[in-house]
């Protein structure tokens, strides 16, 4: 994206071989961390990729990918990782300017996956039932620039049920993600989709029994385990330790 940059834009502060740092451009000093303070001022008006001296260094201010945003994430609530983020997406059918309802923001992750999926055009409406938990999401969504995106209610979906309707996807990151497919049915326009993320197996098999009983179609369980590989000449391999269970996704259609 070549757009100039535009004041209260987001942007990611990069260097070969550092972690990217998540801020906005503005006129005037800012703090960055506990490190100290950098003035964008001149990048205001300029496209992406401009060189940035900060702290004897120089960075290169370039637009955030999806990475970039996760990897900002401050975490309160365990967070969905981005293998299972990216495929619950996927699962659910998310696609740029569709409105997708969530049910468990947690600290905002998946919230954040969501929101960049349905792009600009899209809505993500995020339901949560703990106070704390909301506010970090909230803050977290924030600080990604996608506030606009994404609409969060406080809210016991499980005893209460969804108060949107005709959504194209529905996510479900919730202990007992069983208890809301029957809701999820209903907010769903014909031809969507529910996606869930679930820890264990009797909280998977639950979940799907229940799914095939309410009639969703194309019903299917996965796990993602991934991987590293460690490259080097002659001596590829992979990495010893990997990112192994983190939760089963599952998925189904309504179709009538």
């Amino acid at each position: 994206m070549r757009e100039p940059w535009r004041a209260g834009d987001v942007a990611a502060l990069t260097r070969v071989g550092a972690t990217p740092r998540l801020l906005r451009v503005v006129a005037g000093a800012q703090p960055l961390d506990a490190e100290g303070v950098i003035d964008l001022s001149d990048q205001i008006g300029q496209e992406p990729g401009g060189e940035v001296v900060w702290l004897g260094a120089t960075h290169r201010l370039v637009r955030p990918c999806l990475s970039d945003l996760l990897g900002s994430v401050r975490r309160g609530a365990q967070i969905v990782t981005p293998k299972d983020a990216t495929y619950l997406g996927y699962l659910a059918g998310v696609a740029p300017g569709a409105h997708v309802a969530e049910a468990g923001a947690g600290s905002g992750a998946l919230t954040i996956a969501l929101a960049v999926a349905v792009g600009s055009g899209g809505h993500v409406t995020s339901y949560e039932r703990r106070t704390d938990f909301l506010d970090a999401a909230r803050q977290n969504v924030a600080r990604a620039g996608l506030a606009d995106r994404v609409t969060f209610r406080e809210r016991d979906v499980v005893r209460d049920g969804l108060d949107v309707t005709d959504v194209a996807s529905v996510v479900l990151d919730l202990p007992e993600p069983w208890e809301l497919l029957a809701p999820a049915q209903r907010a769903l326009a014909y031809g969507g989709w529910v996606a869930t993320y679930t820890p264990t197996y009797n909280q998977l098999e639950r979940t799907v029994r229940t799914m095939r009983t309410l009639g969703y179609d194309a019903v299917r369980a996965v796990e993602l385990i991934e991987r590293a590989i460690h490259v080097g000449d002659g001596g590829t391999r992979p990495e010893f330790d990997m990112l192994g269970h983190t939760g089963f996704l599952a998925g189904g259609r309504k179709v009538g």
